[in-house]
């Protein structure tokens, strides 16, 4: 997560979509970096809202813009499998090593998702929550040109970042079935990155119900 004070802006760090190279970029121009522990690195909407907002409206503004990065949620899944099929994992319970990229989103359909497979969702990282906490924009992982417009109007200067930390690429096939099966029960995720507009606006998932 970084935050720049000047500028009114929180970028939240979605993992899986390219937020080491964005903090290289905009490392430097921030306030505050959170790298480590990816707990807070990666603090999604309800963790930021709970220990990051109340302390940065206080001493900045409660007019803050809270952005984040979405990838389309198949792609977003290929790179966790291929993260995991890394050396340094195998013979580890989070390894996908030997895994078929649709045994893979198989295990994440699974109530009881498999360690190698419970990596989360986007659309739950990115929950609005009852206090009206949200991301204010939100922009493609495929669509970097037009984060770059956002930065740049907002803070004043070009900034353009360089791929880092990136998993080889691969083929990633998946049967029309398990498809079929991921959209249906993952259909938030698909709702929320096919809302996401060419200005970064979107249409956020209804906010969850108390539960009683």
């Amino acid at each position: 997560m970084l935050v720049f004070s000047k500028h009114k802006l929180v970028f939240l760090s979605v993992p899986k979509t390219g937020t080491t190279a964005w903090q290289a970029a905009l490392g430097p121009h921030a306030s505050m970096i959170i790298t480590d522990p990816p707990e807070l690195k990666h603090a999604p909407i309800f963790r930021y809202n709970r220990f990051f907002r109340p302390a940065l409206e206080k001493f900045i503004g409660d007019d803050l813009h809270v952005i984040a990065v979405m990838r389309h949620p198949i792609d977003w899944l290929g790179s966790w499998y291929r993260y995991r099929q890394r050396p340094f994992l195998h013979g580890k319970p989070t390894s996908t090593a030997g895994l078929s990229f649709d045994a893979f989103v198989l295990d994440y359909l699974q109530d009881k998702q498999p360690r190698h497979a419970n990596v989360g969702s986007q659309s739950k990282f990115l929950e609005p929550q009852r206090n009206g906490t949200a991301a204010t924009h939100l922009f493609r992982y495929e669509d970097q040109p037009t984060l770059e417009r956002y930065l740049e109007g907002r803070m004043g200067f070009a900034v353009k970042a360089d791929r880092k930390n990136t998993s080889p690429v691969a083929a990633l096939p998946l049967t029309r079935e398990t498809e079929a099966q991921l959209r249906r029960k993952y259909a938030p995720d698909f709702r929320l990155y096919d809302s996401i507009g060419d200005d970064g606006r979107y249409t956020p998932e209804p906010v969850p119900s108390p539960v009683e």
